[in-house]
């Protein structure tokens, strides 16, 4: 997603990767999301510059605040 779409995007927060859990099995950021379930952005979104957390349940999303050089190997 082009960076000028991003902005369009009406986020219900923005969340810094430190602050979500990694499940390293899934190579899968995970933030608790308010209908219950999660949100979740894989580690090779991130990489290739993706920064939309998506929750698996509901249409919520989240801006996630990270530089992919500090992502777990």
């Amino acid at each position: 997603m082009a960076s000028d779409e991003t902005e369009l995007l009406n986020y219900y927060d923005e969340v810094e990767v430190e602050d979500m859990d990694y499940d390293p099995d899934e190579e899968t950021f995970y933030y608790p999301c308010p209908c219950g379930d999660r949100f979740a952005i894989t580690k090779e979104s991130l990489q290739n510059g993706d920064i939309v957390g998506r929750c698996l349940s509901c249409t919520l999303i989240i801006k996630v605040i990270c530089d992919p050089d500090d992502l777990p190997e």
